[in-house]
C-alpha cells in the first residue's frame, strides 16, 4: 500500500490528541486533515476527496456516528475508524450500523491504529499492474470487481447485481470471519425486516452457487450468527 497517495480525515475534539495522531500519520506517509468537530468534517467530506477516515465517535456540534452516516451518503466504500472511550458491545454495533469498518477502544497505541487502518485498506485495496485500485478483491481464485460488479474465474465472468455485489463485498471485507446477519441487512438494506432476510437469504444462495467454482472458497451459515466467507488461500 503507498501511504502517500492516502488522503486521511481525521475527526477527534481533543485537539491535544488530534495533533498527535495528525503528526504521527504525516510522519508515516499518510496526508492528514485534523477537524474538531462532526460538523466541519461532514462539512469538508462533501467538498473534497479523502481516501480513509479515522472518526471519533463523541464529539461537539454532530457525533461520530452522525457523521458515518453522512459520509456514507458521499461515499459507500470509503473506510472507516472509529475512535472511543466506550467499550459496551452496543456502542460497538451502533458503530457498525452507522457504517463503520471497525473500532478502537481509547487508549491505544499509534502502533495499534497503524496496524488497524493497513489491515482494512488491505481488505479494500489488491495490488494491480496500475499500483493499487479500490474495491477489487482476490478471493481464492476468484477476482471480484466491486466497482464493475464482475466476479472473473480463470476468465470467465460473472455479472452481478447491485445487491449482490454489496454483500459479497461485505463479506470479502471480512473473509474468514462471522458477518453478523442483522448487522449486513442494516448495512446493504437498512434494516433487518423479515422480509429483507429472506431476501437476503436468496442472494446468500445465488452468491454461493457463483463460488462453487473454486473449492477452497465457501460461504457458509454460521448457525444463530450470521454467514461466513471461507477461503483457503491467502488473497
Amino acid at each position: 500500500m503507498e501511504n502517500d497517495k492516502t488522503k486521511v480525515l481525521l475527526a477527534e475534539d481533543d485537539r491535544n490528541l488530534g495533533n498527535i495522531l495528525r503528526t504521527y500519520l504525516e510522519a508515516k506517509g499518510y496526508a492528514t486533515k485534523l477537524f474538531i468537530n462532526g460538523q466541519e468534517a461532514s462539512d469538508a467530506f462533501s467538498k473534497e476527496p479523502f481516501d480513509f477516515c479515522i472518526v471519533d465517535v463523541m464529539m461537539p456540534v454532530k457525533d461520530g456516528f452522525s457523521l458515518a452516516k453522512d459520509i456514507r451518503k458521499v461515499d459507500a466504500q470509503i473506510p472507516i475508524l472509529f475512535l472511543t472511550a466506550k467499550s459496551l458491545e452496543e456502542d460497538k454495533l451502533k458503530g457498525f450500523q452507522s457504517g463503520g469498518d471497525d473500532y478502537l477502544t481509547k487508549p491505544f497505541s499509534m502502533e495499534e491504529l497503524i496496524a488497524r487502518m493497513e489491515a482494512i485498506l488491505r481488505r479494500t485495496v489488491h495490488p494491480t499492474s496500475s499500483g493499487g485500485k479500490k474495491g477489487v478483491f482476490e478471493i481464492g481464485r476468484f477476482n471480484f470487481d466491486y466497482n464493475h460488479q464482475l466476479l472473473t474465474i480463470a476468465g470467465v465472468e460473472q455479472k452481478l447485481t447491485s445487491k449482490e455485489a454489496e454483500l459479497l463485498k461485505l463479506l470479502s471485507e471480512h473473509v474468514n470471519q462471522v458477518v453478523d446477519r442483522s448487522f449486513a441487512l442494516n448495512r446493504i438494506w437498512q434494516n433487518d425486516s423479515y422480509f429483507n432476510a429472506r431476501s437476503m437469504d436468496v442472494y446468500v444462495a445465488k452468491l454461493r452457487k457463483y463460488l462453487k467454482e473454486d473449492t477452497s472458497v465457501e460461504l457458509i451459515n454460521v448457525h444463530g450468527i450470521g454467514f461466513k466467507l471461507v477461503t483457503n488461500t491467502e488473497g
